[in-house]
């Protein structure tokens, strides 16, 4: 997989795009992009893998914040 927005994320880049927007808790996380606060608490852990849509969504509003518009 040569474009790295398109890999799965691990929990560490998960919990820094987390902070990075914002999001204090799972719960937060959750209720904005539409998952359970459980299906976040799994993907924390490392025991259920980072969907690729949500790692290409959470890095595409990384990618927004910092640009200049």
């Amino acid at each position: 997989m040569d474009d790295p927005l398109l890999a799965s994320m691990s929990p560490e880049e998960l919990r820094s795009a987390m902070r990075t927007l914002g999001y204090r808790t799972q719960g937060d996380l959750a209720a904005a992009i539409g998952v359970s606060r459980s299906a976040v608490s799994l993907w924390l852990e490392g025991k259920v893998g980072v969907p690729r849509p949500v790692a290409m969504l959470l890095r595409m509003l990384i990618a927004a914040r910092r640009r200049p518009f």
